[in-house]
């Protein structure tokens, strides 16, 4: 496969920095002041933080805004099979022309001065974003949030939360309250931040910094709440109860990062946010590897009958909310493959899911990023995992016998991608 321009030039930005990861705001704002500062000329921001339900929460907040014909902005990662999923200007994905030509821009503003890659794109997603006319931005956090480089954005409009749990401690601490404490740095002097369940030391701390910087809380249990109905779930806070379909993403987890979303808008309360829209774009809301259903070809290697879902899930609140919608899948046989990332808790992700899984299975994918060893996951689970090595392996090697059962692909948004690429997506 040819490497394309952006490619090319991303690959050239990775000399420019010893470290991957290395938080600061400096070198980005330095290179900002050299492009103009976009980050000054950008639609109204929602900043989004947390460890895990990100990129749900802002897939719900665009889908709400589209449904209320806005358009949107939206900048996460990681990317799963294509970077130009990471930038959305105005409802499309970035072209592969425009982000070619903005990558070649910054990089000569640049100069050579040390930068991170992450930086780079950073202030490419922001210099698009302040040229390409929107009626909102959807910001998600990369890393932490403190010294993220999305925390440049001086002036959001609102900010969120959504779960926090244990995962890049080598960077953010670890303690569940350091890792929080990041998190909260993108509040802002009144600008509410809406945050959904949290472990009591992790909103104890977003509630003190809150206090310390000024910022309105809207939190779960306390400023609103969200309840499943049959067939639909509820929304209430201050301002009346909101009556509305399922979330389109599936997941007990996912009532909460829709609230989530509700709760930062209706903070916001722009002109255009109705309960028409709420409601539409709760539905319509759709986020790839997040209990995502698979029909392509690795999915028709099952037998006729049975199903292949894939989720991104890597650390123990991935794990553990996997494990509340593994507990309502009882209507047949669950076979769960397992594949990490190096670094990840891997018994930790485990624990929860294997009282499930009829069989387990280890796995890494030739190009997927860090991959875990299949002997490390093995080993993590007790010896209950056996080797795939590959998904593919895996697929062909899960009994047959018996009625017909549904395979979970989880452990890594990495894994997620090569498997996305390799069904066809």
């Amino acid at each position: 496969m040819s490497t394309t321009r952006s490619e090319a030039i991303i690959d050239r930005l990775h000399a420019l920095h010893p470290k991957l990861i290395d938080l600061s705001l400096g070198r980005l704002q330095r290179l900002l002041a050299l492009l103009g500062h976009p980050e000054r000329r950008l639609p109204p921001v929602i900043h989004v933080a947390g460890t895990n339900g990100k990129g749900s929460t802002c897939a719900f907040l665009r889908a709400i805004a589209e449904a209320a014909g806005q358009r949107a902005h939206v900048y996460t990662s990681p990317h799963l099979v294509r970077f130009h999923e990471r930038i959305r200007l105005a409802g499309t994905l970035v072209s592969e022309e425009a982000l070619a030509a903005a990558l070649e821009e910054v990089e000569a503003v640049n100069a050579g001065a040390p930068i991170t890659v992450f930086e780079v794109i950073t202030a490419v997603a922001l210099l698009l974003f302040s040229r390409v006319p929107a009626d909102v931005l959807i910001l998600e956090v990369g890393l932490g949030g403190r010294f993220d480089a999305t925390n440049v954005v001086e002036r959001p409009v609102a900010t969120a939360i959504t779960s926090i749990s244990m995962d890049h401690m080598e960077f953010l601490g670890d303690s569940l309250e350091k890792i929080a404490f990041e998190k909260a740095g993108i509040l802002k002097p009144g600008i509410a931040c809406a945050t959904g369940a949290q472990d009591p030391r992790a909103l104890g701390v977003i509630a003190d910094c809150a206090a310390a910087v000024g910022a309105p809380l809207r939190a779960r249990g306390r400023d609103w709440q969200v309840a499943e109905r049959p067939g639909g779930m509820l929304y209430a806070d201050a301002r009346g109860t909101l009556d509305l379909p399922p979330p389109g993403l599936l997941g007990a987890h996912q009532a909460d990062n829709a609230g989530i979303a509700i709760a930062a808008l209706r903070a916001w309360n722009p002109p255009w946010l109705t309960e028409a829209a709420i409601a539409a774009g709760l539905a319509a809301a759709e986020w790839p590897a997040r209990l995502q259903r698979l029909r392509g070809r690795l999915a028709a290697m099952l037998p006729a009958g049975w199903e292949l879902w894939l989720d991104g899930g890597h650390n123990a609140g991935g794990g553990a909310a996997l494990a509340e919608q593994l507990a309502r899948w009882r209507d047949r046989p669950l076979h769960i493959v397992v594949g990490m990332k190096g670094g990840k808790a891997v018994t930790e992700f485990l624990r929860p899911l294997v009282p499930h899984a009829a069989t387990l299975w280890a796995v890494a994918e030739p190009g997927q990023h860090l991959a875990t060893p299949v002997e490390r996951i093995v080993e993590a689970s007790g010896g209950l995992a056996r080797p795939g090595p590959t998904v593919a392996g895996a697929l062909a090697a899960i009994p047959r016998e018996g009625p017909p059962a549904r395979v979970l692909v989880c452990g890594s948004l990495y894994l997620a991608g090569e498997v996305l690429k390799a069904d066809g997506a």
